[in-house]
């Protein structure tokens, strides 16, 4: 017996070499079929959504789909593994054509990379598509690619070009995404302006027709959109159709015509996987095809409906921003540090001449992009012009009364609908596409106004309706009252979540409550902290991350469990109580717990940055706060008033929401901005989700007059106690129990004033 891995005579044992090349087979169809349903997936949402430039949302150039692709052509770039029956060659031009789909597909999503990670990626793609080319020139030399020399030499040309449309396309996108950036935020003030103007009009319908501006301007300067609709882009679309003709061809004459070619007889070593990895690829193709080609034919379309206001100058000029960036790094000086003058004029002067050969390029990939799309608005157009002979015939044996009425019909409709011309941002160029964008209607406010509608957070409608909005929501002064004296030196800033998270706490452990409603309350807190913690996020400037996350940790184990840090509210509930001594107990158990911290020498430090506090000191001084306000207030609460008591914490909860939400109106507008110009038609989208989500709350909260806070204090549960406090110097009475107080001749319960 021979050594490990040699044979009798002591040569290489290599029988088994082969045997794992179907499972390698099978691993290429699988990295295929991911990147067939990635695509498949952006086609559909592209549909779904009618954005028919279909954005790369799941099947974007970056690190894991350039893994995916290269484990995808294995096939393409093998050397030396024989490949002689009809689907072996096929199989290795699928894999190539698979690129350029791939290329062609996945090009819109240059808008949604920084600068370094677009450089990367390109350089990335740019060592994929060469390797191939060289490795099947390779494969072209020695034979292993025998038949369909012609297919493969056509898309590595077509690999090149895309690779070189690809390149410079790049370029232009910090180019184009600053300059839509401007134009947004001049537009989005002009839009403030009109807004603020318009006084007859509810809060309601003001933010709708924002919303409409505001939608327009996003979609129209989305990054992906931009690209999309770019003459390069729109060109690589042809370049795909050709690609996947060619694929076709190949596959017709194999199949079809088999006296045309000539194969080879034998067995390949990845045997009937070959066969899987052609089927799939096959349909990759077609399916990531469909999205570059609609791209151009979107654009065909619309150039030969135009085509009789376009002025011929126009079509051959190559607008100043796609060579801005070449222009700018040709005026600026080399970082290069080379000490002697005559080098660094020599390195200056090879970079110029760099730049102008690119911004040469750039230019002649302008310019051909645009004969391409001329000579394909010439070949369709005869296509177009047919099928409009046919619709006028079909118009004819239409009455006429009927077209006229249709027509008034939709005169009428259009003339109610707002007018968004000025809000569609467009580059140097691109003036006919406003024209598109209104005959397309592709406004889909409205039917998302409709759809999140139907999904009214009823729970938080019925808790707020309970609220003393008509009064200025007093309870956001009457949860914490001054006149409890402090665990420390100095209190923490107060964030609107956390005194309703310990409220609802304090809710759920009272005696004696319907079960029914406990869960009410949590659902309608629940739904109202959706809305509360963006209105932080975006409106409150101060820093309170902390007390953040010490509401989100307290309210995940109120909603959950139950429990307010380690202790049982719903067994606390159980026992034999009254409220007033489970009340005590809270308090009693928060004051432990932040005495104890403020107590230990190590956390002195702590102590002087209120902020700072560790999560569960910060959530019991809150409780110890408003726990210690309602005992004050309450001198003697008998066992038959733990309902009334409820009622009293659930109308507190109801006006610190309330107040909260006076601020929709202005959260609504903001988040329209506070994003990148990438996340920005994302964002508009997730306002108009906010805004049909809270129409009624927002026409609920309509009906008081606005506190006298200025818009920007009034993010901020601060300002408003303060200014409950300038107005109300006197320390907490629940509402619900002065009633009771009033009726109530009895010792058993007293509600002091002082």
């Amino acid at each position: 017996m021979g050594k490990l891995g040699c044979n009798i005579d002591g040569n290489l044992d290599d029988a088994k070499f082969s045997e794992p090349l179907p499972w390698i087979g099978i691993y290429v169809a699988a990295a295929s079929l991911a990147c067939l349903i990635l695509m498949a997936v952006d086609g559909i949402q592209g549909i779904r959504y009618r954005k028919f430039w279909f954005p790369c949302k799941y099947f974007s150039l970056n690190a894991t789909s350039l893994t995916l692709i290269a484990t995808a052509i294995k096939l393409a770039v093998d050397l030396n593994t024989s490949m002689p029956r009809r689907q072996d060659q096929l199989a290795k031009l699928s894999s190539t054509v698979f690129i350029c789909t791939v290329m062609g597909n996945s090009m819109p999503s240059l808008g949604t990379m920084e600068n370094k990670e677009m450089a990367m990626n390109i350089m990335a793609l740019g060592i994929l598509v060469i390797t191939v080319i060289v490795n099947i020139c390779i494969q072209l030399g020695t034979g292993v690619i025998y038949v369909f020399w012609k297919e493969h030499a056509f898309i590595m040309f077509i690999m090149l070009v895309l690779l070189l449309f690809w390149t410079f396309s790049a370029l232009t996108v910090p180019t184009t995404k600053r300059y839509l950036e401007l134009k947004y935020n001049k537009k989005y003030e002009l839009a403030l302006k009109e807004s603020s103007k318009e006084t007859s009009k509810t809060v309601v319908n003001k933010l709708r027709e924002d919303l409409m501006k505001y939608w327009m301007m996003a979609h129209t300067c989305s990054p992906q959109f931009v690209m999309g609709r770019s003459v390069t882009c729109t060109a690589t679309g042809a370049f795909c159709l050709l690609s996947a003709a060619t694929l076709a061809e190949a596959m017709v004459r194999s199949y079809f015509m088999p006296w045309s070619l000539k194969f080879c007889i034998g067995k390949s070593d990845y045997q009937w996987s070959t066969t899987l990895v052609l089927v799939i690829q096959t349909i990759a193709v077609g399916v990531g095809t469909f999205a570059p080609a609609f791209r151009w034919f979107t654009a065909i379309n619309f150039s030969c409906q135009n085509r009789g206001n376009t002025l011929w100058n126009k079509i051959f000029k190559v607008e100043h921003y796609w060579i801005q960036s070449l222009v700018e790094m040709k005026e600026c000086p080399l970082t290069l540090r080379v000490r002697h003058r005559h080098f660094r004029k020599l390195a200056h002067a090879a970079k110029v001449q760099f730049l102008n050969l690119c911004i040469k390029v750039q230019t002649g990939i302008v310019l051909t992009s645009k004969v391409i799309r001329l000579i394909s608005i010439f070949i369709v157009s005869q296509i177009f012009f047919c099928c409009s002979c046919c619709e006028d015939l079909k118009k004819k044996f239409k009455f006429k009364n009927g077209v006229s009425n249709t027509e008034s019909g939709l005169e009428s409709q259009l003339s109610l609908k707002l007018d968004l011309r000025r809000f569609v941002l467009h580059l140097e160029g691109e003036d006919v596409m406003v024209e598109l964008m209104m005959k397309c209607k592709c406004d889909p406010t409205d039917h998302w106004m409709r759809m999140v509608g139907k999904k009214q957070p009823k729970d938080l409608i019925k808790l707020l309706e309970t609220s003393t909005f008509s009064q200025g929501f007093k309870g956001v002064g009457k949860c914490d009252s001054n006149q409890v004296p402090s665990l420390g030196s100095e209190e923490p800033p107060n964030c609107w979540v956390l005194p309703v998270v310990t409220l609802t706490s304090i809710a759920v452990a009272l005696p004696n409550i319907n079960p029914c409603s406990i869960k009410q309350l949590i659902h309608g807190v629940n739904e109202g902290l959706e809305y509360v913690r963006l209105i932080e996020e975006y409106l409150d400037a101060r820093d309170l991350l902390n007390i953040r996350k010490t509401a989100e940790v307290v309210w995940l184990g109120v909603e959950l469990y139950r429990k307010w840090l380690d202790v049982d509210l719903h067994k606390l509930s159980l026992q034999e109580k009254s409220p007033k001594e489970i009340v005590q107990q809270l308090a009693d158990t928060a004051k432990n717990r932040s005495v104890e911290f403020h107590t230990k020498p190590t956390n002195q430090c702590l102590t002087q940055s209120p902020s700072l506090w560790p999560v569960k000191v910060l959530a019991a001084n809150s409780m110890y706060r408003i726990s210690q306000t309602i005992l004050q207030n309450c001198e003697s609460i008998n066992d038959q008033m733990g309902e009334k008591l409820f009622e009293a914490v659930v109308v507190m909860i109801s006006d610190i929401l309330g107040a909260c939400l006076t601020n929709l109106q202005h959260l609504i507008p903001i988040k329209c901005l506070s994003s990148t110009i990438e996340e920005r038609e994302e964002s508009v989208r997730h306002a108009v989700y906010i805004l049909g989500k809270t129409e009624k709350i927002l026409n609920l909260l309509e009906q008081r007059a606005p506190p006298s806070l200025e818009p920007q204090k009034m993010a901020c549960i601060d300002e408003w106690r303060s200014l409950y406090m300038q107005k109300n110097p006197s320390p907490f009475i629940p509402s619900s129990l002065e009633s009771e107080t009033a009726s109530n001749d009895s010792s058993d319960f007293y509600v002091s004033i002082n």
